[in-house]
Parts: structure tokens; C-alpha cells; sequence
């Protein structure tokens, strides 16, 4: 009796162990980062950002190149950090693999007390373009040198993409990449089964609610509880959960129909879904809007009360996952710390930052 009693003691600790240790993997999961781009005026310099980063609690950092101050000021911060590879460097990378054993000698090894976390190879790049080609094997040989240097295990390799890449995302069980893309992403994401590496992508309900204000509800588009639609007899909250369920389907789609060298590989589930990039801008000039269902956007939804609703009801949402992924946070980064008064493109394009110049909040986020 007293063998029983003790083994079942020691049963209820382990699985009270084994609940502390999940909970604390999906709650370092998801953490939501912030994304710090430099192309703006009066920025603070990177030793003061990574104070403001550190001074609100924000874990995970995405800078999109190997920038030495920023990097030397990450030293020592404990913030995790996604890396990016410039266009510029790809065709070297791709071409040898020296140049990639360089490039991580240069800019990871180089800095032990940085906690890298994931290397960006290419943000957005379209496949048609003459980068295209590159990003696989230059992700081939960047994990190559990590291998190299014994630190597969700890940095993940991947490229970041944009929605459009979609042929198909509603219903979200009917995701599926356009057709004249299968060459690129297909090959990329076995790469990313086969090291364990979760596809990075671009969400922004922001760009697909001003693309089709007709069909999408604006409270659809900035999570808000019940706003939620049946899609495909599937019912989803919002359109963040919807877009990456979609992001799911399609990635099992290319997978159904790979050819695996091993049985070890074929066993292996489809990759993660990371958020690379979401967030909501502040401002924009006027669009030319289209009449609208139920009286919403009727007006510029671009504001700083819809920008704080975005992102604080995000940081709720992605530590619950979606219907096809229940219970399975979302790591995702906000876009951006700052306004990027320089950026070229579109009003909306500097009006990102959850943080202006002066390092004052533009609202209340609360990352802790």
C-alpha cells in the first residue's frame, strides 16, 4: 500500500513536471517580437533600442541585416533575434558555399552572446525575379554552415514570404499556392520539413481588408472578438487565424505530393507557420474606397486606435492557435518598433511603428 502510494505521488509530480514544462514552451513560443527597421530620421541609436526593448518587456527582436552596432548592442541583452541576409549577399551564398561559411563566421559566430534565433534568407523576394532561384540554395548552404559550426540545432534557416504567393486562402482548408510558384516554394518548404524549420510569412489583415472591404468586415480584420465567420464549415475568430490555416493547407497540399528519400522524412508533419511580419498602420492618404457592407470603413481605417486594437488583440490571440492547429501558440513579430519616414512606397509604409523617435509609446501595448 505504501509502494502504491508513493508511486502514485511520484506519478502526480512528474505530470505536474511534465504540464509546468509545456506550459512554459508554449508560453516562450509565444512571445511576440518586434520588428526594428533603421530606414527613418531621428531614430535612437541601437544601444538605446535594445534599452527600450529590454525596458517593455519585448523578448524577440527582427533586424533585416547584419548591422555591427546593432548586433554588438544585442550582446549580452538576451533578446532572441531574427537575422536577415540582404538581397545584395544572395548570389555569392548561392553560388558557393564558401561564401556562406563566411557570411556565418562574420555574423554569427563572430557574436556568442547574441541569442540568434532564426536566419532570414530573403524577405519577400518574388520568385520570378533574378533572386528567385537563389533563395534555396543559398538556405542549403547558410544551413550548411551552421552545421559547420555546431549550431544547426539552435538557429533555424528559412525564408520569409508575402500572401501573394497564395492562389487560394478562403476557405482556409482550400489554401493552396499558385500553380506557377510550385517550382520555388515547393522545394523550399521539403527544405524546411526536412530541418525541422517553420515557413515565415507576412500577415497582414490590414492589406487584405483595404483589398476587399466589400467582403471582409473591418472588425473581421482587426481580431476582435465576436466577429468570427463560418469558412468552409470551419468557424474562425478572425482573419489572422483564417490566413494562416490557409498558409497550413497549402504547405500540406505541396507535401502530399513530394517524394520523401527516407521513410524518417515522409513521417515528418508539415512545417510550423511563423509570423515574419503583421502589424497596422497608423495613418495613409485616403484611399478611393468602395461602398461597404454594415457601414464599416467608412473612412480611413488607418489610425492609431485601430492600430492599438490590432495589436493588442493580437497578443492574445496567438497563444491559442487555430482550428487547424488548436493549443498551438503562433510566434509572430509586430511590424515595426518604430516609423520609417524614409521607406519609399506607399503613405502607409511609414506609419508602422508602435514607438515614436523619442522612444514614447504611440499607445498602450503591454508585452509582459
Amino acid at each position: 500500500m505504501a509502494t502504491s502510494q508513493k508511486d502514485s505521488f511520484m506519478s502526480t509530480i512528474l505530470m505536474v513536471g511534465l504540464l509546468i514544462i509545456t506550459i512554459s514552451l508554449h508560453s516562450t513560443v509565444a512571445e511576440v517580437g518586434v520588428c526594428y527597421g533603421r530606414l527613418g530620421s531621428n531614430l535612437p541609436c541601437p544601444e538605446d533600442v535594445v534599452a527600450l526593448y529590454k525596458q517593455n518587456g519585448i523578448k524577440r527582436m527582427r533586424i533585416y541585416d547584419p548591422y555591427e552596432p546593432t548586433l554588438q548592442a544585442l550582446c549580452g541583452s538576451g533578446i532572441e533575434l531574427m537575422l536577415g541576409i540582404p538581397e545584395a549577399n544572395l548570389p555569392d551564398i548561392a553560388k558557393c558555399q564558401c561564401h556562406a561559411d563566411d557570411w556565418v563566421q562574420a555574423n554569427i559566430v563572430s557574436y556568442p552572446d547574441v541569442k540568434f534565433r532564426y536566419i532570414v534568407v530573403g524577405n519577400e523576394v518574388e520568385p520570378s525575379s533574378k533572386y528567385g532561384p537563389l533563395i534555396l540554395p543559398a538556405m542549403q548552404h547558410i544551413h550548411n554552415a551552421l552545421c559547420e559550426a555546431g549550431l544547426e540545432k539552435q538557429i533555424a534557416v528559412s525564408t520569409s514570404i508575402k500572401l501573394t504567393l497564395l492562389g487560394n486562402s478562403s476557405p482556409p482548408s482550400h489554401g493552396e499556392f499558385l500553380q506557377n510558384v510550385t517550382w520555388y516554394i515547393k522545394p523550399i518548404v521539403e527544405f524546411l520539413r526536412d530541418t525541422n524549420a517553420p515557413l515565415l510569412a507576412n500577415v497582414y489583415p490590414y492589406f487584405s481588408y483595404m483589398n476587399d472591404m466589400v467582403n471582409i468586415k473591418l472588425c473581421f480584420a482587426l481580431l476582435q472578438p465576436g466577429c468570427g465567420l463560418d469558412l468552409g464549415g470551419v468557424y474562425y475568430d478572425n482573419l489572422f487565424y483564417a490566413t494562416v490555416d490557409a498558409l497550413y493547407a497549402a504547405m500540406e497540399k505541396l507535401l502530399a505530393t513530394s517524394s520523401p528519400i527516407s521513410a524518417e522524412l515522409k513521417s515528418k508533419a508539415t512545417p510550423g507557420v511563423t509570423v515574419s511580419e503583421t502589424g497596422h498602420p497608423t495613418a495613409n492618404k485616403p484611399p478611393k474606397l468602395q461602398s461597404v457592407r454594415d457601414g464599416e470603413g467608412k473612412g480611413d481605417p488607418s489610425t492609431v486606435e485601430n492600430a492599438r486594437i490590432y495589436n493588442t488583440n493580437l497578443m492574445r490571440i496567438v497563444k491559442k492557435g487555430t482550428p487547424k492547429r488548436p493549443g498551438v501558440p503562433i510566434e509572430t513579430y509586430i511590424f515595426a518598433m518604430f516609423d520609417e519616414d524614409e521607406k519609399t512606397g506607399p503613405e502607409y509604409e511609414r506609419h508602422f511603428g508602435i514607438f515614436r523617435p523619442n522612444q514614447q509609446p504611440k499607445y498602450p501595448l503591454c508585452f509582459t
